[in-house]
């Protein structure tokens, strides 16, 4: 009997050439789709049959876009999550739920192998990998793009050779494109003084006039769009989406250290992730005290890192969640954002909690619970420190 295997596809160059490779080494191919929301349904019949065309003996769209948003989108934007202050980790997020879903799939068939399309220089192959092996360690890996070391190159020629028709022009770039944004990489990306041009990305910018837009947030949740009420918090991000991607906002090229040890580059299209975390974040600098601003910065940065490097499954993730989502309880109110081509503006928040609007004083104009001999005094205690230092330098330098 031919071995069954569970091809993590994705319609693209890689998992298309991995869905026929396999069928030619003798097995049964069985193709998934995770979708983390970057699909719409139109797609998603496309990448169906072009799993059937290559050759797949049955295909499933497994639609895991909430189970992202509540087991990790929340989580980043509690952590105002930025890798490198640039990044939404986009990607690094979404491939270890897909990974989840694919081998929870593999093992409901009793499948012998489960394949991913993953090159041997990124950090895909380590998500897909650990994940496969903590959850189903009985079920063979497959990988075949990493194994044989293949270029684009190679594999466009392949799948023309196999009569696979495609825009293989567009095929030169890899795209991902998920709920939490869409990374781009091709041949610009490989080299450090070249940027992707305008036409690989798949948003174009389309208004050209100012626009105001306002979200509005409930216990760190983004829930409110322009007035509109949103149940569901998906779909809230997907309105963003709507009307910041027009503006070509969110752009960027992120340059950091990959879980194998080289420098990686990608290019990427962000617009919701980077205007949702930057008004979240100027909300919580108006609800939080300065303790749990910098205690929750160092979480969500770990917290990043972690997820980043595939260690989602580390229990000490379900920890640093706890503590993030306690923290959100003030993280109330409205934001209201400058929308404009290529960039946007925070003009400011709207909300009960502003720690701001209190009895106390107003910065810079006047002081209400508190004397002026009250601050001479604090600022004699204060400097006690220092003066006990300096004072000390100067007896040892007369010695």
């Amino acid at each position: 009997m031919k071995k069954k295997v569970v091809l993590a596809f994705s319609g693209g160059l890689d998992t298309s050439f991995c869905a026929i490779y396999l069928k030619e080494q003798g097995y049964d191919v069985y193709t998934a789709i995770a979708n983390t929301g970057g699909f719409s349904e139109k797609e998603l019949v496309k990448i169906e049959e072009r799993a059937y065309q290559l050759g797949a003996v049955k295909h499933i769209t497994l639609d895991i876009t909430q189970e992202y948003y509540d087991k990790s989108i929340k989580y980043m934007i509690f952590g105002n999550v930025l890798r490198n202050g640039t990044y939404p980790i986009s990607v690094s997020s979404e491939r270890i739920f897909q990974a989840m879903a694919i081998i929870k799939y593999a093992k409901s068939i009793n499948a012998d192998c489960v394949a991913h399309g993953s090159t041997g220089a990124g950090n895909d192959q380590v998500r897909f990998d650990l994940t496969f092996d903590v959850l189903a360690p009985e079920i063979e890996i497959l990988t075949p793009t990493r194994d044989m070391c293949l270029t684009r190159e190679y594999e466009i020629n392949f799948l023309k050779e196999h009569g696979i028709h495609a825009d293989f022009k567009k095929l030169e770039y890899s795209i991902n494109k998920g709920l939490w944004g869409t990374s781009i990489g091709g041949k610009e990306t490989l080299k450090s003084n070249q940027t992707l041009p305008e036409e690989a990305y798949p948003s174009q910018v389309t208004v050209q006039k100012e626009e105001k837009l306002e979200l509005e947030f409930s216990s760190g949740e983004l829930y409110g769009v322009n007035g509109l009420i949103y149940s569901n918090k998906v779909e809230a991000i997907q309105q963003v989406e709507a009307i910041t991607s027009k503006f070509g906002i969110g752009r960027d090229m992120h340059i950091g250290d990959t879980i194998i040890g080289i420098k990686g580059r990608v290019g990427f299209e962000a617009a919701a992730p980077i205007v949702i975390i930057n008004a979240h974040k100027m909300l919580e600098k108006h609800t939080l005290t300065k303790w749990q601003q910098y205690w929750k910065d160092q979480l969500g940065n770990w917290y990043g890192m972690f997820l980043h490097e595939a260690q989602y499954l580390d229990p000490v993730m379900r920890n640093i969640e706890a503590f993030l989502q306690n923290s959100q309880q003030n993280v109330n109110g409205k934001v209201i954002i400058k929308l404009r081509p290529y960039s946007f503006q925070l003009v400011g928040v709207e909300s009960s909690f502003d720690l701001m609007n209190t009895d106390f004083g107003e910065y810079g104009e006047v002081n209400r619970a508190w004397t002026s001999d009250d601050v001479k005094g604090f600022t004699k205690i204060l400097s006690n420190q220092m003066k006990i230092y300096y004072n000390l330098q100067q007896k040892n330098k007369k010695k």
